[in-house]
């Protein structure tokens, strides 16, 4: 595995654990103001926000670790030859699919440029762009997949669930 993917899998990997640990962070504070004489308004939207990105880093990580779900049953009564061809043509159509989402969540993050956050003091382009940064790191990652199905680098004597 090359530097610059081990690289980007620990970057997506530190984000998801930070947005995710942010979600319980916030939503904490959230339960506590309940019951405090103050209330923090911002908190529902950010929770909000920083669940979307943990998903928009996650989403390629699971892509990448075969954590998606399937059915483990068609599978393992594939050949290996047979489910090879089957495997690329799922990742073609996730690299299909996610390059529509890049283009679409390009011109989707180029629409909150105008926007507000209505309790948080940034542009929506922010939150718009974890469509965005999603699609393009499941391209990246499927194209990955594709080239160890092709060069056989994938290993089905053991379980579906990881490389």
């Amino acid at each position: 595995m090359s530097l610059f993917r081990k690289l980007i899998d620990g970057t997506l990997a530190f984000l998801t654990i930070a947005s995710f640990s942010g979600v319980i962070i916030i939503v904490t504070v959230q339960i506590i103001s309940r019951f405090a004489p103050f209330s923090f308004i911002w908190t529902e939207e950010l929770t909000r926000y920083l669940f979307l990105y943990g998903i928009a880093f996650g989403a390629p990580l699971a892509l990448m670790r075969n954590e998606f779900i399937n059915v483990d049953m068609i599978l393992n009564r594939m050949s290996d030859n047979f489910r090879r061809y089957y495997e690329v043509v799922i990742y073609l159509t996730i690299i299909l699919l996610s390059l529509i989402m890049v283009k679409e969540g390009y011109g989707f993050t180029l629409l909150g440029e105008n926007q507000r956050s209505a309790t948080m003091p940034f542009q929506m382009s922010v939150v718009h762009a974890s469509l965005l940064i999603m699609a393009v790191f499941l391209v990246f990652y499927a194209v990955l997949k594709i080239i160890d199905l092709v060069k056989n680098k994938q290993d089905y004597s053991q379980n579906y669930g990881g490389d």
